[in-house]
């Protein structure tokens, strides 16, 4: 038998040890701001990066702009949100300082077989942030689009807020749906309603033909 790690996880306060034969380090990167010497610049900065405003401008230099992983913002850490950030930054340094940026539908994906996908609120979320949302959950191993391939593990679960018919979140596990997460991330940012998304004729047999279903 091969070695075997035995792993403790920590979270909200429950602990758990699981023993397993392979361990993947997924952490990310964190900025080295230190040899920026920003306190030199009157840059105010903490752990999560340059203390910005809205329009990504220092909220102590007004002559320093920061973006992605090195400014502390409420978008996600990943790379195209730091493209985003940056395209955003510049346009402010160059036109004035009149964009902020909208992180409204910006997904996020597990590449993981099958893949796991995430746009918008959680369940919790939704409901701590006083939404009432329908929950729209389906398992879709037994669909053809996963059945034809031996995909064993397979569901879908969207969050559609009830007073307007809009989704709020979205959480997938399934071959190709982090491809799939882009729908529904493109619907969040335009408002389109679930009626509008299933209205729409898709390719068939292609994952977004399930979309319809889903919903």
């Amino acid at each position: 038998a091969g070695a075997t790690y035995r792993v403790a996880l920590e979270s909200a306060g429950n602990q758990a040890e699981i023993e397993t034969d392979l361990v993947v380090h997924g952490a990310g990167r964190i900025p080295q701001l230190s040899k920026l010497h920003l306190d030199a610049a009157h840059v105010a900065h903490r752990t999560a990066g340059v203390a910005v405003a809205g329009h990504l401008q220092s909220t102590t230099n007004p002559a320093v702009y920061a973006a992605g992983d090195s400014a502390d913002t409420s978008g996600m850490a990943l790379t195209p949100v730091a493209v985003f950030e940056g395209k955003v930054a510049a346009s402010n340094m160059l036109k004035g300082t009149t964009t902020v940026p909208d992180y409204a539908g910006i997904p996020t994906v597990v590449f993981t077989i099958p893949e796991l996908a995430r746009v918008g609120l959680l369940q919790d979320e939704a409901t701590a942030a006083g939404i009432d949302v329908d929950v729209r959950y389906s398992e879709t191993s037994s669909w053809y689009s996963n059945y034809r391939i031996g995909e064993p593990a397979a569901a879908t679960k969207i969050l559609v807020d009830t007073s307007d018919d809009t989704i709020v979140g979205a959480h997938m596990l399934g071959p190709e749906y982090g491809e799939l997460i882009n729908f529904i991330g493109l619907a969040m940012k335009l408002g389109l309603t679930t009626t509008q998304l299933k209205s729409m004729t898709t390719a068939y047999p292609t994952v977004g033909s399930d979309l319809g279903s889903m919903l």
